[in-house]
């Protein structure tokens, strides 16, 4: 795993709290797909790392939804969620107030769903409460 995720250690018995922030976010991602997981919930996998760090884990991500591995990112970048969705639903006061997919996920969109606006991809709750086939 260590290979797999490109861990920068100087020996694999160094403690965790010693590496970079960056490398903290690649072991405890490991922990995880140790478990090989069919789904990933993430939630702000790249906040506070540097550049090239959050670089990696995003590779990282996108190589395991190429898997197959079921990815739920949460994310309050707005380029995290652009670059690494395939789809994004926006919660507002704990109800869908849109779904964007595919096409549909760039900044312009996303910003008109969270402001509440209407931007003609947006779904009803019970749509996605029911599973509609392809939701991930």
């Amino acid at each position: 795993m260590t290979k797999r995720l490109e861990v920068r250690t100087p020996s694999l018995s160094q403690p965790v709290q010693y590496l970079s922030g960056g490398n903290q976010q690649k072991v405890a991602l490991a922990k995880w797909l140790a478990l090989e997981p069919r789904v990933l919930l993430l939630d702000e996998p790249t906040r506070g790392i540097d550049v090239g760090a959050k670089a990696e884990v995003q590779t990282i991500v996108d190589q395991l939804a190429a898997e197959g591995v079921g990815v739920l990112l949460i994310s309050s970048e707005l380029d995290e969620l652009i670059e690494g969705s395939d789809r994004v639903v926006v919660l507002h006061t704990g109800s869908v107030a849109a779904r964007l997919d595919g096409d549909e996920v760039t900044a312009p969109n996303l910003m008109r769903a969270l402001a509440g606006e209407s931007s003609g991809a947006s779904e009803s709750a019970e749509a996605v409460a029911d599973g509609e086939e392809g939701a991930s």
